[in-house]
């Protein structure tokens, strides 16, 4: 029963094949984030300027509702990534780590310190993100970068499990991220992004604008015996900064 369940699909190069559930190839529709801009709420991350503590916090809640298929999916190959590969998985431990990394990665990208990503992205992609990168406008640089404070919302969005004509072992999960930037951008160059605005001072007039972009990194680890516990990033995507 479980076989009827699983798809072959071809996206690797050379002899890779990779067996996963039926994807839904459009994941903004899997997935709907809600920007709230209200201050009357109880639950939410806060938001300030830093630059004194006295300042009134600003409250901006974003909220994910997940797609209940892709949410019984995901939990599946949980268990069988701890069943047949790794019994001490923790989606909630990865997902902390995802964090941390796409923060790391994303400030190298918008300074292009593309030397340092060696080892934490996959080689083939470090060259055409080079490509990309050093050819934006600075503002697109700096929208680059995911402050860890500003990183507003984070879930899965896909994963797999690879095998090639070796028998070499391979996971692949697909996060996706919501962070906050104040860089200035055209306001019709980020489609599906959203702009809004929090006051520097409580009754003053004057406001910093923020806007919401979407990131999404891959994931990949061998789980090969004999190669070492190391995930790599093998995709990346910042909303439209890297068309």
């Amino acid at each position: 029963m479980v076989s009827c369940l699983f798809r072959c699909y071809s996206r690797l190069p050379s002899a890779f094949t990779l067996t996963r559930f039926v994807l839904n190839k459009n994941l903004v529709r899997n997935h709907r984030c809600c920007l709230d801009r209200e201050g009357n709420h109880t639950a939410g991350r806060f938001y300030s300027s830093g630059r004194d503590r006295e300042q009134p916090k600003q409250k901006v809640v974003v909220v994910g509702i997940p797609n209940p298929f892709i949410w019984f999916r995901t939990r599946i190959y949980y268990f069988l990534i701890r069943t047949y590969f790794d019994k001490e998985f923790s989606i909630e431990e990865f997902t902390e780590g995802a964090k941390q990394a796409f923060s790391h990665v994303s400030r190298l990208l918008s300074q292009c310190q593309f030397d340092a990503l060696e080892g934490l992205v996959a080689k083939d992609l470090i060259g055409k993100l080079e490509e990309k990168c050093t050819s934006l406008p600075s503002n697109y640089k700096k929208a680059l970068s995911a402050d860890p404070d500003e990183i507003m919302y984070t879930t899965p969005g896909d994963v797999g499990i690879f095998y090639d004509e070796n028998g070499r072992k391979f996971v692949s999960i697909l996060m996706r991220f919501w962070y906050l930037t104040n860089a200035r951008l055209p306001d019709d160059s980020m489609e599906g992004t959203r702009i809004f605005k929090v006051a520097l001072e409580d009754g003053e007039e004057e406001t910093e604008t923020k806007r919401l972009l979407t990131a999404i990194y891959e994931f990949q680890r061998e789980f090969t015996k004999g190669v070492p516990p190391d995930w790599t990033i093998t995709r990346i995507e910042h909303s439209k900064l890297l068309d």
